[in-house]
């Protein structure tokens, strides 16, 4: 097994062994973030603005950001690579589409999608992979489409390790973050950094970017 199939496998198992525990920890926590809600709001607002299409929630957990976003009127489905978080979106969403996947070899056709949400997902890619995971979003995103991603901030450039309770994870400065994305030509249009809230260790943030209309 390659060193990469090694932290695939190991991060499916990590977040099926808690996943009940993990839904029930954290079904409520958009309640208490409203600048979280803005960020989605907003990307849910824009990728209507540019004609619509589906959009998916990658790396989507129980599915609570898929049902949110659902509620803001996006054609949204749910991807993720434990089958323990996928079985437990399906049974509270049971008309939503969630499936099995991984961020770096999606199994979504070329350009068919109006947005791409990767909420706190890529935290848990080595940071050598994340190239990969930004060329999959530019690949599956229509030409115009928008990509809002969340993680772990971190004031130093570059990517860092930190102990994550589930699974090996990296914070990310915004910059460098911004600097990968750009490398697989995604437009930065916002970004969002905020301070740690009651029940967080560091800085969070959002960088929302969009695949150009035109090379």
């Amino acid at each position: 097994m390659t060193p990469a199939a090694e932290d695939l496998h190991a991060t499916r198992d990590a977040y099926d062994s808690v996943a009940v525990l993990y839904s029930e920890l954290f079904a409520t926590e958009l309640a208490s973030r409203p600048l979280d809600r803005a960020m989605l709001d907003s990307f849910a607002e824009l990728v209507q603005a540019g004609g619509g299409g589906p959009v998916g929630d990658l790396g989507c957990g129980p599915g609570w950001v898929t049902a949110y976003l659902r509620g803001r009127g996006a054609d949204v489905f749910g991807v993720d690579l434990s089958p323990a978080m996928v079985g437990l979106a399906r049974q509270a969403y049971p008309d939503l589409a969630f499936g099995e996947g991984t961020l770096t070899a999606l199994d979504i056709a070329d350009g068919t999608l109006g947005g791409v949400v990767a909420r706190y997902s890529i935290i848990h890619l080595p940071p050598e992979q994340v190239p990969a995971a930004a060329a999959e979003f530019h690949r599956v995103l229509a030409p115009g489409g928008h990509l809002l991603v969340a993680f772990q901030a971190d004031p130093e450039p570059g990517a860092h390790a930190f102990d994550h309770k589930v699974a090996t994870a990296y914070r990310w400065s915004p910059d460098t973050l911004a600097g990968v994305l750009r490398g697989a030509g995604l437009v930065e249009v916002a970004r969002l950094v905020r301070e740690p809230g009651p029940d967080e260790r560091s800085l969070q943030a959002y960088l929302l970017a969009r695949r150009p209309r035109t090379v």
